[in-house]
């Protein structure tokens, strides 16, 4: 008989998985506000979700998870599934991300506004390391272009490109903020999280990883 208990789903390094997974999360809201401050170009996402966010007249954070939710749903005819670490995502990222707005003021000159991408960059590395590595899951951004990939047979670069280009260019027609933060983001996220990822991993057992493509996701986007 198969053991369904958590020992053996998740491992028995589950507290510290927990933690970095949480920590991971908060840490990304938190880069995502302040590159969204900097106003020198969002992360791609967050072109859509700030323009959503000024039509709807709503929070950034809450169309993130609104968003979120919706990707999520998607994954039912890909047929994904999620982990914990997927759902958490839905809701830390925006609740994270609301939070750090409410206390960090947009600057006005531009040292510190580049100041505030260029580590916004850096942090949304080790954040994507880090709650990547404990392999609980991946986002529902990430799982979305891992079913299409899996259900289309397109590669990974050309199936998240197209998502992407489209995502920034709705978001940008909706108003959000499309620039030089956007493209350094994009040309700095990968290689920061390959030299990453092997130092936050959590060693797991083969049992307590989560189905792919959960186990080895894309960065998130």
């Amino acid at each position: 008989m198969l053991d369904a208990s958590p020992a053996t789903r998740y491992g028995t390094r589950l507290p510290r998985r927990l933690t970095q997974l949480y920590a991971g999360l908060l840490l990304y809201g938190i880069s995502m506000a302040l590159i969204i401050r900097s106003a020198l170009g969002n992360m791609p996402w967050d072109v859509l979700h700030q323009g959503l966010a000024d039509r709807l007249d709503r929070s950034i954070g809450t169309v993130a998870i609104a968003v979120g939710a919706l990707v999520l749903l998607a994954w039912i005819p890909l047929r994904q599934r999620p982990g914990l670490g997927t759902v958490s995502n839905v809701v830390v990222l925006g609740l994270a991300l609301d939070a750090t707005l409410a206390v960090v003021a947009a600057p006005s000159s531009l040292p510190p506004r580049i100041a505030l991408l260029v580590g916004g960059v850096l942090l949304n590395g080790v954040a994507t390391a880090a709650y990547i590595g404990v392999r609980l899951g991946p986002g529902p951004r990430d799982g979305l272009m891992t079913g299409l990939v899996a259900r289309t047979g397109g590669s990974v670069r050309l199936v998240r490109t197209t998502i992407e280009v489209t995502v920034v260019a709705c978001g940008w027609l909706l108003g959000g903020t499309l620039g030089l933060g956007t493209v350094l983001y994009a040309v700095a996220i990968g290689p920061l999280v390959q030299v990453l990822l092997p130092r936050l991993s959590v060693r797991v057992s083969p049992a307590a990883r989560p189905i792919p493509p959960a186990d080895a996701p894309a960065p998130p986007g």
